[in-house]
């Protein structure tokens, strides 16, 4: 079994800065893909950034220059740090990884979601 622990949400005014973890642990063979979503009230669930193992990054166009995700492959850990919040980024956060269970057997999975409060 394979749990996505999620943590560093919280309610920040608007301009500030948050930072976002999102660690696997359990039956981990190895850890590919990894990204964070997030779902405000009324509306879809989006792709806010991804990050692959070898380093490769990007992310939906509201967040660029402001958002930045990396990732400590030894820890199968990624992280979201948040810059110059605005209220229109409160909304729960995901983290999402492909995770490999066998060298030949790979699955996505989602941590429990960690919400984001940004006042005006």
């Amino acid at each position: 079994q394979v749990q996505l622990v999620e943590s560093g949400g919280g309610l920040v005014q608007a301009g500030g800065s948050l930072r976002l973890s999102c660690a696997a642990s359990g039956s981990v063979f190895s850890v590919n893909t990894m990204g964070w979503y997030r779902q405000a009230p009324g509306k879809q669930r989006e792709l806010v950034a991804f990050a692959t193992v070898g380093g490769t990054t990007d992310y939906v166009d509201s967040v660029k220059g402001r958002f930045t995700i990396s990732r400590d492959n030894a820890k199968n850990t990624v992280y979201l740090q948040m810059n110059s919040l605005k209220p229109e980024d409160t909304a729960v956060y995901y983290c999402n990884a492909d995770v490999s269970i066998t060298s030949w057997s790979t699955v996505t999975y989602w941590g429990q979601g960690t919400q984001v409060n940004v006042s005006s």
